[in-house]
């Protein structure tokens, strides 16, 4: 009897110290009446299960982005003209966050939102510019601030006619910020400064395919290769990386050449092991899609799958590695599926949070 209880015991202890808790803050959007703010949820990564922690009011907290030292929460405020963002403090235990300050994002439509220490870049779309600011150690916004302004245009004559910066990416060296246009179908790498400020100089521009839509761009984990989705056509191109250089490797489809319907390219991540990357796509296919990545940086597809939901926007790989998050703008719910990490393939775990309108997924301990 004891030399079982004992293996017993062992086993129970190990999955008790292997789980762990996390914060599981989703960005919302508030406009359509059916969601408050930010919501922070307490999630378990052994089970996927999350409790609600805290509800933060406030106007279209689309994109979130989380200081280094966990204390800061920093929020697009994506509501046209009037756009703004705004910082909080942030209680990791509680999970409850306190309103510090607002301030103009310089732009309509602030649409993503990163972090390089205290200092603050912002995407603005409808604007089609990107800015920096600069927070105190209270994380209150300081005067200071660039603005760079693009101009161009592409060949949709609805959706480019004029920029429309979707996204602003640190290089994994931390030395260069990468904008992706849609409206103008380009690339920005800009060079950051060593000065206090970290000023961004434009370094160099690539343009993409006519019509494509770059949206969104992930980075493995060695730093040596890029990955571009882009919105329109749904396919994702592949670039070396090196020193603030894109070099383009690959171009590969995420849907069937037969599917006729909208595709509507939405998020794409790396995994934190390197092997594997998936991307989203709304519109007609609400899908993922999964590719391996081989050492020379090249994917390769292994299969698309529904995401259970309509309108998939960020999705995110939850600390274990074992869960999949996806957000649901159109059917207000985040639907979690079990991933393996031999396969990289995913399963539906049954499990959902109900939220309105979520479009922003962010982990925190």
């Amino acid at each position: 009897m004891k030399k079982t209880l004992i293996p017993l015991l062992f086993l129970f202890s190990v999955t008790i110290a292997q789980a762990q808790n996390y914060n599981l803050i989703i960005g919302t959007y508030t406009n359509k009446g059916n969601s408050e703010g930010i919501y922070v949820y307490d999630y378990n990564t052994i089970t996927a299960e999350t409790k609600l922690k805290s509800t933060t009011k406030t106007i279209n907290p689309s994109y979130l982005a989380i200081s280094k030292d966990k204390k800061f929460i920093y929020s697009v405020n994506e509501d046209g003209k009037n756009s703004t963002i705004s910082s909080f403090s942030f209680n990791s235990q509680s999970g409850n966050l306190s309103f510090l300050d607002k301030k103009d994002s310089e732009g309509a439509d602030p649409c993503f939102i990163t972090t390089n220490g205290n200092q603050i870049l912002v995407a603005n779309y409808s604007g089609g510019s990107l800015a920096t600011f600069y927070t105190d150690i209270q994380g209150k916004f300081l005067k200071p601030k660039q603005v760079l302004q693009h101009t161009g245009k592409s060949i949709d004559t609805k959706r480019q006619l004029s920029a429309h910066v979707h996204q602003v990416q640190l290089t994994p060296d931390k030395s260069y910020l990468v904008a992706t246009d849609l409206g103008e179908d380009q690339i920005y790498i800009y060079k950051i400064a060593k000065t206090h400020a970290r000023e961004l100089t434009l370094k160099s521009v690539i343009k993409t395919n006519a019509g494509s839509g770059p949206r969104h761009l992930a980075f493995t984990p060695n730093g040596k290769f890029a990955y571009l989705a882009h919105e329109f056509t749904g396919t994702i191109t592949t670039f070396s990386y090196a020193k603030g250089d894109l070099h383009k490797l690959q171009e590969i489809n995420t849907v069937a050449k037969d599917f006729d319907g909208k595709i509507d390219g939405a998020d794409i991540h790396v995994t934190p092991d390197g092997k594997f990357l998936y991307e989203t796509n709304r519109g007609d296919s609400n899908s993922i899609s999964l590719f391996a990545i081989a050492t020379d940086g090249t994917l390769t597809f292994i299969e698309t799958v529904s995401t259970l939901g309509k309108g998939p926007r960020n999705f995110s790989i939850d600390p274990s590695g074992d869960f999949l998050l996806v957000a649901h703008q159109y059917t207000n719910d985040v639907v979690i599926f079990k991933r393996d990490k031999t396969t990289g393939k995913l399963i539906d775990s049954g499990i959902r949070i109900s939220v309105g309108t979520p479009v922003c997924l962010l982990f925190s301990k």
